[in-house]
């Protein structure tokens, strides 16, 4: 989706059933930042026949009637926090019949950034299932996706980022995004690259340490040129990729990896990295999607 104004807006998806004003916040920032319009998004799940049964089509019409005004209130109220918050900000609201993972992809058409909530539950329920709205949206969102289940932290001075780097194109893109995420934050980088058994390049463990090191130096190259107020640190760190980036994600600001690197497996919706950071991290997750 696009505004008329040609402006290519932040979309936050909104819970009908626990709107995360965390979620409203940082949203709101971002896009106050960015000088961008906000737009609150709320997928509708229309009562059906499925699991109901014993109701008449007009008590199912009833039904859905009432959900659509519970959304609508939802969103109402959603607007009203981020207008206290930033007044000034353009934000727009709407209510879209269907399921949350369809909405949010068509939804993602034409904005610069998606945001989701994500509510604590078993990695198994929340993050290894197809149903998984956070994992179904960012695996097929045409922007980057940020899900924001735990507060950025600026504590750390300079406050700064943390991007995870493999050497893959899906990387590549992260990287791109975390440079200008951290320019535009006037905040420090740090590119990470776990160093484990498992890592596609490991030959012995002194030559596995060197390829890390050059793909590090090689990611920094170009970047520093266009981004030369971005304080830089690159580090190869050992340990599990998962493990190593929920560490590092302690004081950030923001943790940012691609949508699938390498060591992905086959049939996941997100490479086995992306998925494990989204419940492991302790900031904001940022996924960036590979250019096509």
């Amino acid at each position: 989706m696009m505004k008329a104004d040609g402006q290519h807006p932040v979309v936050a998806g909104v819970d009908p059933d626990q709107p995360s004003r965390l979620l409203l916040a940082w949203a709101a920032d971002e896009a106050d930042r960015r000088h961008l319009p906000l737009h609150l998004v709320l997928a509708c799940r229309l009562a059906t026949r499925a699991g109901n049964w014993s109701m008449t089509w007009p008590e199912l019409q009833e039904k859905t009637n009432h959900l659509r005004a519970a959304g609508e209130q939802t969103l109402a109220e959603a607007a009203r926090f981020v207008a206290e918050r930033h007044p000034a900000l353009p934000v727009t609201t709407r209510p879209v019949d269907g399921e949350p993972a369809d909405v949010l992809h068509e939804q993602s058409t034409g904005a610069t950034l998606l945001v989701l909530g994500s509510r604590r539950l078993t990695a198994a329920r929340e993050l290894f299932t197809a149903g998984s709205v956070a994992v179904a949206s960012i695996a097929h969102a045409c922007c980057p996706v940020v899900v924001v289940r735990d507060p950025e932290h600026s504590t750390q001075q300079p406050p700064y980022f943390v991007v995870g780097v493999d050497g893959s194109p899906a990387s590549q893109a992260a990287v791109d995004y975390a440079f200008d995420a951290a320019a535009l934050r006037g905040a420090g980088l740090r590119a990470i690259l776990a160093l484990h058994p498992s890592h596609p390049d490991w030959v012995d463990e002194h030559q596995a340490e060197q390829d890390s090191r050059r793909v590090l130096a090689e990611i920094a190259a170009g970047r520093r040129e266009t981004h030369p107020d971005v304080e830089l640190t690159h580090e190869v760190l050992r340990g599990h990729p998962v493990a190593v980036l929920a560490e590092a994600s302690t004081h950030a600001l923001a943790l940012v990896v691609g949508t699938r690197g390498l060591g992905g497996f086959t049939g996941m919706l997100l490479g086995s990295v992306g998925q494990g950071v989204l419940h492991h991290a302790r900031c904001p997750v940022i996924t960036v999607p590979t250019p096509v």
